[in-house]
């Protein structure tokens, strides 16, 4: 488990966390989101002891982690792929690793095994690319079979196979009763892979929920309705209290569930040709809560969270 209280870091006059208190639950795979500039870098750099907190506490699994012992037999973290000397092999660099954490050298093969490295594993790292960094980097973090993992952006350089992979095995780390807390910009890809959400912005806590109910609270369901009969079928839907916007080839119809659109079309005798229920996105909700906590923005970036919320409202 991670747990911060109150977790505070300032640079001169500069706040880069403010009060921050957020808990990761062993057993599920949490999400770590935010905008750029919001402070999660900064936070998993104190929860590893690498940035002393200003003021209040990070703890993990009980302990700040200058109270561990071996730490990696705890806490797992991959921050920086490229964290590694360029003239070592993949074993080599391992190895490293192990020795300083008293962790049995059999588990440096055990680790290349699991990521897939064990035919490059007396390669030099300076020539790995990226992706092939990132899953060295994740045998790193697995080496101390932690009870805790910590993964920034994991799926940087990785094919769509090696997306899958990382996705199915954090899934797999979770069900083992593992604490898995991530950070990523890929929402799409968050959204399958995160049971639940920390959200940050500009340094404070903006929501710790399931991501299901922060999508919930951030879109409104709708369903799409296609019909050659709209123009008389449109009048009907509002009649009958629901919210009817335009889309390509059809209707959006919300304040209403498919099953009674189509009763009501029986009723009418309306033909219809498509009737899908349509679910927000986490992207959506993410532009739409986090809209004010944007600390460096474009007119283009404007333009796009404008686009996205007329998107999931329909205005």
């Amino acid at each position: 488990m991670i747990e911060a209280k109150g977790l505070t870091k300032r640079y001169g006059e500069t706040t880069a966390v403010n009060d921050l208190s957020f808990a990761a639950e062993p057993g599920v795979v949490t999400g770590f989101l935010g905008p750029n500039g919001a402070g999660k870098s900064t936070t998993m750099r104190m929860i590893l002891g690498l940035d002393r907190p200003t003021s209040g506490s990070v703890t993990v699994s009980g302990k700040r982690y200058h109270e561990l012992r071996h730490p990696l037999r705890t806490v797992g973290a991959l921050i920086d792929a490229r964290w590694v000397h360029p003239n070592r092999s993949a074993r080599s660099h391992l190895r490293w690793m192990a020795k300083s954490n008293d962790i049995p050298q059999r588990r440096v093969d055990e680790v290349l095994e699991t990521v897939g490295l064990t035919s490059v594993a007396n390669k030099k790292a300076g020539g790995f690319s990226l992706g092939m960094s990132q899953r060295l980097g994740i045998a790193g973090a697995l080496l101390g079979d932690p009870e805790v993992l910590m993964f920034d952006e994991p799926v940087n350089g990785l094919d769509p196979e090696g997306i899958l992979w990382i996705r199915r095995f954090m899934h797999r780390l979770a069900d083992e009763g593992r604490t898995v807390f991530v950070s990523s910009h890929l929402l799409s890809e968050m959204a399958l892979t995160a049971q639940d959400l920390v959200v940050i912005g500009k340094g404070e806590l903006i929501a710790q929920c399931s991501t299901a109910d922060f999508v919930s609270r951030a879109t409104e369901d709708a369903v799409k309705v296609r019909s050659p009969q709209l123009a008389e079928f449109r009048p009907l839907l509002a009649d009958a209290g629901a919210s009817v916007r335009g889309t390509d080839g059809g209707v959006l119809v919300s304040g209403m569930d498919s099953d009674t659109i189509g009763d009501l079309a029986a009723r009418h005798q309306v033909v219809l040709h498509e009737l899908s229920p349509q679910q927000g996105s986490l992207e959506q909700a993410f532009m739409q809560i986090t809209g004010d906590s944007v600390e460096y923005a474009s007119d283009f970036d404007h333009d796009a969270r404008a686009a996205t919320e007329l998107a999931g409202t329909g205005s």
